[in-house]
C-alpha cells in the first residue's frame, strides 16, 4: 500500500454543529454541507494542508455505507493530532477550541518528552491533540 492519506471521516451525530465547530469555531474552509439530494450523502469537507481533507459525515449514513454495526463511539480509539509551531500556539489553539464548544480533557503543559500539548474533544467527542514538538519544523506559511 502506497502511503497516501487524502480523507479523515469522522462519524457526528449531529452535522449541523460539526460544521458549526470546525467552520466557525475552528475556522476550517468549507464549502459547507453538500450531497443533501442523496440518500445518506450529506457530508461537509474541510481543506486542510495540501491534499488533505476532513470530512464529518452523520454517524448513521457512515454506518449504512461501511454496512456495518453502530457501536457506543468511544474517545479513545485514535487522536487527530495538530502540530504547530510553539507553545504559544498550542495555548491559543486550546482557547480557540474551548470557546468553540470543546471539551478541555487535557490542559496544555509540557510533556515529558520535551514538548508542549494538550488534548479537546469536539462536540462529539473526537479527540484532538495540539502538540509543538521542538524535534520537528515545518515550513514557514
Amino acid at each position: 500500500m502506497k502511503p497516501s492519506i487524502s480523507v479523515l471521516t469522522l462519524g457526528v451525530d449531529d452535522l449541523e454543529r460539526a460544521l458549526a465547530f470546525y467552520r466557525d469555531g475552528l475556522g476550517l474552509p468549507t464549502e459547507g454541507i453538500i450531497g443533501t439530494e442523496f440518500e445518506h450523502g450529506a457530508v461537509a469537507f474541510f481543506d486542510l494542508q495540501a491534499g488533505v481533507k476532513l470530512a464529518v459525515w452523520k454517524r448513521d449514513d457512515l454506518v449504512h455505507d461501511a454496512n456495518i454495526e453502530r457501536t457506543a463511539p468511544s474517545s479513545a480509539e485514535f487522536t487527530i493530532g495538530h502540530n504547530v509551531t510553539s507553545k504559544e500556539e498550542v495555548d491559543q489553539v486550546m482557547e480557540q477550541a474551548r470557546q468553540a464548544g470543546a471539551t478541555i480533557t487535557s490542559p496544555a503543559h509540557d510533556t515529558f518528552w520535551g514538548g508542549y500539548s494538550g488534548y479537546f474533544q469536539d462536540p462529539d467527542g473526537h479527540l484532538w491533540e495540539i502538540v509543538w514538538n521542538p524535534a520537528w519544523e515545518f515550513p514557514a506559511e
